[in-house]
């Protein structure tokens, strides 16, 4: 077996189990009702905005907010960002642990893939759907441009953001059943540590403790900038830097089980 074909079987599993269909269907609806509630907000609001010189706009109050809540201080919940949370380790957990489960882990083991082919196979499967969700969410704010004055290096730097979260995300998912026994003990692990990095710095701020390395490990550190339309290369580096170690985790765990034989 090659890795392009494992790459086109784990993506047709991904649309033949109902699992992947019943997410995608659930989520966008969810986005689409966000969308639909944020657009009435800003046409009601639009009587305030006009006297504002340089008020927030389309962008700032519908297009970037249907990405997220929790980063952009949006009164509607659960944006792109939240739910990908949530997403992700569901779409992961079985991408090894379920191999593992259903005892097919030694064969795909001795297909002559190295391990790190076979990771690499599964992380691009899942991150192509992925994606692919992210187009269609995007397609919503974007069917209104003709009509509206949309900021587009504001909103391509929150699509930057939300590309590098979802391969991180994807990437931790991967490591996560990778190290599993379960698939369910994969998607609970990979949850836990996405909502760690959420998080990690809440408690020191609750505390008053003003940690550096605390404030360089947090997710909205490096994701609220983007959403901002500000893009930082040290940002970018934070989620290559913690995708790759995920990775590189999941290919030495594959590695020493092939090893064990």
């Amino acid at each position: 077996m090659s890795a392009a074909a494992l790459v086109r079987l784990e993506w047709r599993r991904l649309f033949v189990r109902p699992l992947g269909w019943v997410l995608g269907a659930l989520t966008l609806g969810e986005l689409a009702w966000r969308f639909v509630l944020l657009l009435g907000n800003f046409l009601g609001a639009q009587v305030k905005l006009a006297a504002l010189p340089a008020g927030p706009g389309y962008t700032d109050l519908v297009a970037v907010p249907l990405l997220s809540s929790l980063f952009t201080g949006g009164l509607v919940p659960f944006g792109l960002v939240e739910l990908a949370l949530f997403v992700v380790p569901l779409l992961t957990m079985s991408s090894v642990a379920g191999e593992r489960g259903n005892g097919t882990l030694p064969l795909l083991l001795s297909s002559g893939l190295s391990p790190a082919r076979i990771v690499l196979g599964k992380y691009t499967a899942v991150l192509a759907w992925l994606v692919l969700w992210l187009a269609l969410a995007l397609l919503m704010p974007l069917s209104l441009a003709h009509a509206t004055t949309l900021d587009w290096g504001k909103l391509a730097a929150a699509t930057l953001g939300l590309v590098l979260l979802l391969a991180m995300l994807a990437a931790i998912g991967v490591a996560c059943s990778t190290f599993a026994s379960h698939p369910a003990i994969a998607a609970t692990a990979s949850l836990a540590l996405a909502l760690g990095l959420c998080c990690i710095n809440l408690g020191a701020q609750a505390a008053g403790v003003d940690s550096g390395v605390i404030q360089w490990l947090a997710l909205g550190t490096h994701l609220e900038p983007l959403l901002r339309g500000l893009v930082a290369t040290g940002d970018v580096l934070w989620f290559v830097l913690i995708g790759a170690l995920a990775l590189a985790l999941a290919t030495q765990r594959l590695g020493a089980e092939r090893g064990r034989g």
